[in-house]
C-alpha cells in the first residue's frame, strides 16, 4: 500500500491494517484520524506519539496479538504474517527453541505477560540474551521496556505497510530518518 492508498483507504479497511500493527483502538483512531498525511515521516511521527502514552491495559491488549518469542504465529491474518517475518531470524534448532521456551516460562512467571521484543534483525542468541537480561528488571522498568518494544514493532509494521524504507529496524528514530531521506 502506498501512502496515497493509505490516505484514501476506507476507514474500516484501514482500521484492520492498523490493528495488525498495534491492536489498540485509541492508537488506531489516532493514526487513522490524522489523515491525510503529506509524507511517511509525518505518519510515523503521529504513530510514534500515539504509541508513547499507551496505558498498561492497552499494552496488555496489544500483547494478546503477539505469539511467544520463538513460537511460530498461527493463522493467516496480517498480524500473524508480520510476526512470522519478524521472527524469521530466530534460530529453530532444538537448543535455542528449548532455551527460549524456558526463558518465556520464567518471564511469564515473573511478569505475568508474554515476553515481547522487536525481533526484526535479531538472532535467537541475541533475543535470548535480552530475555535473560530483562528478567532482572523490576516490574515498573520492565513495563516501560515492553511499551517501548511494542512501539518499535508498531512503527516498523506501519512503515512496512506503506512501503517505507526502514534501514535500522530496532531504532524507530532511524526509521524516521531513513523515511525522511527517501522522501526528500
Amino acid at each position: 500500500m502506498t501512502l496515497d492508498e493509505f490516505n484514501a483507504a476506507p476507514e474500516r479497511a484501514l482500521a484492520d491494517h492498523l490493528r495488525a500493527c498495534c491492536d489498540v483502538p485509541r492508537w488506531v483512531a489516532a493514526v487513522s484520524g490524522g489523515r491525510p498525511y503529506p509524507d511517511t515521516e509525518t505518519l510515523l511521527d503521529t504513530a510514534d506519539r500515539a504509541a508513547r502514552d499507551l496505558t498498561p491495559a492497552e499494552v496488555d491488549r496489544a500483547l494478546a496479538a503477539h505469539p511467544r518469542i520463538g513460537e511460530r504465529a498461527r493463522g493467516d491474518d496480517a498480524s500473524a504474517a508480520w510476526s512470522r517475518r519478524e521472527q524469521a531470524g530466530v534460530d529453530r534448532d532444538t537448543v535455542t527453541v528449548a532455551a527460549l521456551a524456558e526463558g518465556n516460562r520464567a518471564y511469564e512467571e515473573r511478569f505475568g505477560r508474554v515476553f515481547l521484543i522487536c525481533a526484526t534483525g535479531r538472532s535467537g542468541a541475541q533475543i535470548l540474551a535480552e530475555l535473560r537480561a530483562r528478567l532482572r528488571n523490576d516490574p515498573a522498568t520492565e513495563a516501560a521496556v515492553v511499551a517501548g518494544e511494542l512501539r518499535k514493532i508498531a512503527l516498523l509494521r506501519l512503515a512496512g505497510l506503506v512501503g517505507a524504507n526502514t534501514a535500522t529496524p530496532n531504532q524507530p528514530a532511524a526509521a524516521h530518518q531513513a523515511t525522511n531521506t527517501a522522501t526528500q
